[in-house]
């Protein structure tokens, strides 16, 4: 991004930036601005990137960071393999799974109250509130609704965002089942390269639980934050003219510093997925993308291939960058519900679909001060709600989520364009609007 760029509004600084990390984590949920709404940023509606060739006022371009602006992103987060390179994730040769379908025509007028608010309001009506691009809900497997918006088609892929690491923590959780990685060991045994960088003396469960402690900020209104560097080396973001900082992910790790003692708090920052991609590559000798597709995307009879951004050097972005078709993410989702196991085999180990129910360290994530998840905690990059069905989550910003309820045998996978990146400033509308969901699922 250039200087001027640093200078957008708060609103385009936020919502621009980064494709990995929440922005807000104070203790006070923050409201958000006066926004246009869903249905007047649809991009189908304003006709971006339509026509042979688009008009000069609908287009939508990667190199000057026009793709990352709000409304534009909400086009582009459906579309993001037409603007950069990426690496496939096959799905295999074999037939797609059965999702059986028993939709339900009530679930509409289901009400909730939003957080810190009083007025109740309606399934229906949060969708349009968080700004959905689509959403699957599955009720003991079989699917329940599911509504399709803007750009998003369900035979199109979108952008997952953070919900990436959760598929990588499960890989890396499951290489430790395996005896490939030592939770207790250090970076720098598998990784000499970051021997002298704040990682090398983490251990391997510090980075699957984000308990590190580095000297990298996430601080979207600094223009001096690491995250800058990061997502520039990363080739996330257009570099600017002159560049001449690290040119990917890879040597990026390398100058992350340290910055205090590991192990004593949890602190969201997406270079701790970028270490454990590249934990997961040098002890299996394949690509993230590669194992994606080996250990779950070819098991569990998905749909669609799916996609991941890549650097200049073709190194994977394990921290945001995967793209999925919903079903199939939906499918995900509900292989973790049953206790790793789908389509006739065991895809994940029981004992690591256990480890992520658990959760982490609660004290530790309570530092953090998320004020719209009170009590949850960390563990193998998925979040843990604490209530009372046993929730966890995948998320990722501006919206992105995959939401498993044990206790309602409930399943829901939304991928979204919210302005606004922190998820933040959309859990008030989405994590009520779940528990109601799963409460009326259940009969109560």
């Amino acid at each position: 991004m250039t200087k001027r760029n640093l200078s957008l509004s708060p609103l385009l600084v936020a919502a621009s930036l980064c494709w990995s990390a929440p922005a807000i984590t104070n203790a006070q949920t923050p409201a958000p601005p006066t926004l246009p709404t869903a249905e007047q940023t649809d991009p189908v509606k304003l006709g971006w990137m339509m026509g042979s060739p688009p008009p000069p006022d609908k287009v939508i371009r990667w190199a000057d960071g026009s793709f990352y602006t709000f409304p534009k992103f909400r086009w582009t987060f459906s579309h993001g393999r037409e603007l950069g390179p990426t690496s496939n994730v096959s799905r295999g040769l074999g037939a797609p799974s059965l999702l059986p379908r028993a939709e339900r025509q009530d679930l509409d007028a289901v009400t909730f109250v939003p957080l810190g608010k009083t007025e109740p309001m309606t399934w229906a009506q949060s969708l349009s509130a968080n700004y959905t691009d689509g959403i699957v809900v599955l009720h003991k497997g079989k699917i329940v609704y599911e509504r399709y918006f803007g750009a998003l088609r369900p035979n199109g892929q979108h952008a997952g965002q953070s919900v990436t690491k959760s598929f990588f923590g499960t890989i890396g959780a499951m290489l430790v089942a395996e005896g490939q990685l030592d939770p207790n060991a250090k970076v720098e045994q598998y990784i000499p390269e970051l021997k002298d960088s704040g990682f090398g003396s983490a251990t391997v469960r510090q980075v699957l639980d984000m308990t590190t402690s580095i000297k990298y900020s996430e601080n979207y209104a600094d223009p001096k934050a690491e995250i800058w560097d990061h997502v520039r080396a990363g080739n996330v973001l257009p570099r600017p003219p002159g560049y001449q900082g690290p040119k990917s992910f890879y040597d990026f790790l390398k100058t992350v510093g340290p910055e205090g003692e590991h192990g004593q708090a949890f602190a969201y920052k997406t270079v701790n997925s970028d270490v454990l991609g590249w934990l997961i590559r040098r002890v299996t000798n394949k690509s993230v993308g590669e194992n994606l597709s080996e250990r779950i995307w070819s098991k569990l009879g998905m749909e669609q291939d799916a996609y991941i951004a890549i650097d200049t050097e073709g190194t994977e972005f394990a921290g945001g960058g995967l793209y999925t078709g919903l079903r199939d993410l939906a499918r995900f989702g509900e292989m973790m519900r049953n206790d790793g196991q789908f389509n006739g085999q065991q895809v994940v180990p029981k004992a690591v679909v256990d480890d992520v129910r658990q959760g982490g360290d609660k004290q530790h994530f309570a530092k953090a001060g998320y004020a719209t998840l009170p009590g949850g905690s960390y563990r193998n990059m998925w979040w843990k709600l604490n209530n009372a069905d046993g929730a966890y989550s995948a998320r990722g910003i501006h919206g992105q989520a995959l939401y498993i309820d044990p206790k309602a045998e409930m399943v829901i996978a939304r991928y979204a364009s919210f302005p606004m990146a922190a998820n933040a400033f959309n859990d008030p509308t989405s994590l009520p609007a779940y528990q109601a969901l799963a409460d009326k699922l259940m009969g109560k």
